[in-house]
């Protein structure tokens, strides 16, 4: 009985924080990214060769109520890899429903000491809330200078559109964070992934003067990016 009123307890102020969120995103035109809808919905059709900014709809005969609804972030997602980061991704992608809404809705899970590594969303301002365990966030503007707090499970931060972030599991357990962002597709740079694993690859020499350390050590960092 006590778990269950501490289990009541915890999902409410979550899930007071969420709509609230998200009502913000949608009710406010400086949270907006992705153009209005021009009618009530439009159902991505993801089998659809024809090339918009978006989806294609879907035929309005053909939309079930299934499309909107998504089940993809209830379950923990798996931190076994080397940045100790594990994500589900509710964008117009897995989620076709979300198409022309300007929203999307994603599920961060961090292993203790697992990171979130540096990386900007292009196209969406970026809230999150810690749902589960202690999370550094930082934002870096464009001046150089770093924004960051440890944040607590209840608490909820934004990161300005486009700049570069990152997130650490700073607490003794396991981290869960619901990340909302006010694009239905809104990019995903990873810089080191940009930088050392990108296709065909940046110049050695290039990243060598960049950074300004020898070639090899630029060779070195590639190969760990391999795969």
């Amino acid at each position: 009985m006590a778990a269950a009123k501490s289990s009541i307890k915890t999902a409410t102020p979550f899930f007071l924080v969420l709509y609230s969120t998200m009502i913000l995103f949608f009710a406010l035109p400086c949270f907006s990214s992705d153009p209005d809808p021009l009618q009530d919905f439009c159902v991505a059709d993801l089998s659809s060769t024809t090339i918009v900014n978006g989806y294609s709809c879907k035929p309005a005969s053909k939309v079930t109520s299934s499309d909107f609804f998504y089940s993809g972030l209830m379950n923990e997602t798996s931190t076994a890899d080397p940045f100790g980061f594990g994500g589900t991704f509710g964008d117009v992608t897995t989620f076709p429903g979300l198409n022309t809404q300007g929203l999307s809705i994603s599920r961060l899970d961090l292993a203790p000491g697992g990171i979130v590594p540096l990386h900007t969303h292009p196209r969406a301002s970026e809230a999150n809330f810690v749902v589960k365990g202690e999370v550094l966030f930082g934002f870096i503007t464009t001046n150089n200078v770093v924004y960051s707090k440890v944040m607590k499970a209840g608490e909820l931060n934004i990161i300005p559109r486009g700049l570069v972030h990152f997130a650490k599991n700073v607490g003794q357990e396991k981290a869960f964070v619901l990340a909302i962002l006010n694009s239905q597709l809104p990019g995903f740079s990873i810089l080191p992934i940009n930088l050392f694993a990108s296709s065909p690859a940046i110049p050695n020499d290039i990243l060598a003067k960049n950074f300004q350390v020898d070639e090899a050590v630029i060779a070195s960092i590639k190969s760990k990016f391999g795969n």
